[in-house]
């Protein structure tokens, strides 16, 4: 009897992430302009739980939330980009309704931690207006 009442309580809290889900998550933050990886970019990550500055390519702590991140970078002769992430609930989804009749996932959107970001952001670049353009590959040569 013991067996079965461990096994569903294990089963319990792996449906509900406030139990077993970490409030923090790290992203790799990469930028590229025209199919090109650049370095050096300043990005400002923001969500409902806080605000992180990172310099690219970096990994960055960010708090899970069930809102949106919104990604701002910016780099002089670079250009920039501005873009909304959306979190995605991860695998307690099933068990927070199954198991808690909804209460878990209740409780999820409000600490975050049912949720998570992808965990990698690429962020493509626009130029900047007046940007002198990249120079195309010599020709000839094969670009992947």
């Amino acid at each position: 009897m013991f067996r079965y009442a461990a096994s569903a309580a294990l089963v319990l809290l792996a449906g509900c992430g406030t139990l077993t889900e970490s409030r923090d998550q790290q992203i790799l933050v990469q930028t590229v302009l025209d199919h090109r990886p650049v370095d050096g970019v300043g990005c400002v990550l923001a969500n409902d739980a806080g605000r992180w500055f990172v310099t690219t390519p970096a990994r960055v702590v960010v708090r899970k939330s069930a809102g949106p991140l919104r990604v701002d970078c910016r780099k002089e002769g670079a250009g920039g980009a501005e873009e909304r992430v959306d979190s995605r609930q991860n695998r307690t989804l099933w068990g927070n309704y199954v198991l808690t009749g909804g209460l878990g996932n209740y409780v999820d959107r409000n600490t975050g931690r049912g949720f998570d970001y992808p965990p990698v952001l690429t962020v493509i670049l626009r130029g900047e207006h007046g940007a002198e353009p990249r120079a195309a590959p010599p020709e000839g040569r094969a670009v992947y």
